[in-house]
């Protein structure tokens, strides 16, 4: 029996064994397999593979994966392994590619050891032709003389990018890559179609500089176009979905608004033979209002005008505007509404950021396939943590506004208005549940016991700080119908600053008249 049978057969007798592990369960078991061709161990030279144990968080569903190439007609694969939680890997037991051809294949699975086998099937009707991890060794005969002849000009052309790589990674912390204008973006994996103009993007160099933030999809840089600093959020390949969801929703119609995070780019690389999506967008040096709060506390007029620009932003996102100049700007909910999520300007206004879980509301088309039970935990509204929601359009943005309450009880807990002493810096409900709850601790603590952030007693003697309080706890009611919308927070921001004393005449017009330049239909107290 050869090696490659015996391979085969016990791969057989584990999965066999092992039952089919369905996503939902906390381990599953992979092949995993990595290309490195400059590794010197010949167990790493694309040949190699193993059995590895997928692991992960309870209510997280597991997968394998396959990325090949196809190269001159040889299957060259390029990884194997563990896949987090995708809803287009959810009940498939075999690793099968659909798109027609890719620069580089890729498939996920559902069930332990699914990714032995991957499959390139274009059309459903179409036979499944299958591919193995297993280099073919046999080439014909054309090719290898070519090769042999080419070898030489092969071994120069080897020295000479060599020498290139190795004066650039010298030269520069990072190497400069060329952002090309929207109108040359042809680089999702599945294809968005056209895109708008940018006016601020050409053939230009991108430099990146430092990270700047660590998420649970990827990493933020900031990055230098020319003498204008930009962020680049970068998402590994097993992120791909979420980035895919942010660009589409940037792209919308509609989507350039003061309040709005400004999209200026995406971009797709491969580093090491390593898939990354990049998406390029405004920098803001003060960086996200979690941070900004850590940092610092807050006078009553910084309280208005972030609370203002926040809920204003908020609003706009959830606007259905038939007869906005762009088009038709579709409602969106952005499902993962919290303070690390809202970034601050240099004026101190605020612009909502990342849509990878955002979902889109369009008359007459189904908004897609999608889950309720998604976010933050902390912020998560009652309904989410007891896996309760209505999938239509108003309880989505219902869900928005109970985390909206909660990032306005950050802003109050650390503005200096009150009579009273400042507490340090702390998440909504780090006191009752710790810096890291469980979807278990947040049910017993929000849904079963109702319990919300404290409002301190010394708020309530501040004219402005009373009329926060009541819409704070109007925005995380236990029942989500009775929830105030985005547009009537921004209004209520309005009325609390003319009930106090604190900020100038002057200073009210300002803020005022820099955030309603939008005309907004009548508003009501519930979505």
């Amino acid at each position: 029996m050869g090696s490659a049978t015996k391979l085969a057969f016990s791969v057989f007798l584990i999965s066999c064994s092992s039952g089919a592990i369905l996503g939902r369960s906390e381990t599953q078991k992979c092949v995993y397999y990595n290309y490195s061709p400059l590794s010197s161990a010949p167990e790493n030279q694309g040949n190699a593979s193993e059995v590895v144990t997928c692991s992960g968080e309870k209510d997280k569903r597991l997968h394998c994966f396959a990325t090949w190439k196809n190269v001159s007609g040889v299957v060259q694969v390029v990884k194997q392994g563990c896949w987090l939680d995708d809803h287009s890997c959810y009940d498939r037991n075999e690793c099968v590619e659909r798109k027609d051809a890719p620069e580089v294949f890729f498939c996920c699975c559902e069930g332990s050891l699914c990714n032995v086998k991957f499959y390139h099937s274009p059309n459903s009707s179409q036979t499944l032709v299958p591919t193995t991890n297993i280099p073919v060794t046999q080439r014909p005969s054309v090719v290898t003389t070519l090769m042999y002849s080419l070898l030489p000009i092969m071994a120069v052309t080897a020295i000479v990018l060599l020498s290139f790589w190795i004066y650039r990674h010298n030269k520069l912390a990072y190497p400069p890559v060329r952002v090309p204008t929207q109108h040359a973006f042809h680089i999702m994996i599945e294809d968005p179609g056209p895109l708008p103009p940018s006016p601020i993007l050409g053939q230009k160099p991108l430099q990146l500089l430092e990270v700047k933030a660590r998420g649970r999809f990827g990493h933020v840089w900031k990055a230098q176009l020319l003498s204008e600093y930009v962020a680049v959020k970068i998402f590994p390949i097993q992120d791909r979905q979420s980035w895919q969801n942010e660009y589409e929703i940037y792209n919308l119609n509609g989507m350039r608004h003061e309040n709005l995070l400004q999209f200026l780019g995406a971009e797709k690389r491969s580093i090491n033979m390593e898939l990354q999506l990049w998406l390029i967008t405004a920098y803001h040096e003060k960086g996200s209002l979690c941070d900004y709060l850590k940092a610092n506390i807050l006078s009553w007029s910084e309280l208005c005008l972030i609370a203002q620009s926040m809920s204003r932003g908020l609003a706009y996102l959830h606007e259905d505007i038939p007869g906005h100049k762009d088009g038709h700007k579709p409602a969106i909910a952005h499902r993962d509404f919290k303070s690390k999520n809202v970034l601050l300007k240099s004026n101190l206004t605020a612009c909502i950021a990342d849509f990878g879980l955002a979902l889109r509301f369009e008359a007459g088309r189904s908004p897609g396939d999608t889950h309720g039970q998604v976010g933050t935990r902390r912020y998560m509204a009652p309904e989410v943590l007891e896996g309760a929601i209505n999938f239509q359009r108003d309880a989505f943005l219902r869900i928005d506004m109970y985390a909206l309450g909660l990032v306005l009880w950050e802003l109050a807990s650390r503005c200096k208005a009150a009579d009273g002493p400042v507490d340090e810096y702390r998440l909504p409900f780090e006191e009752e549940v710790g810096p890291h709850p469980s979807l278990e601790d947040m049910q017993e603590v929000v849904v079963h016991k109702k319990q919300r952030p404290t409002l301190r007693e010394c708020w309530q003697k501040h004219s402005g700080l009373v009329v926060l309080c009541e819409t704070i706890e109007e925005c995380w009611d236990h029942e989500a119908e009775a929830r105030l919308s985005a547009g009537c927070v921004e209004e209520r921001v309005v009325q609390m600053q003319r009930q106090t004393n604190v900020t100038a005449p002057e200073e009210i017009v300002t803020v005022v008249t820099m955030v309603t330049n939008v005309d907004y239909p009548p508003k009501e107290s519930s979505l």
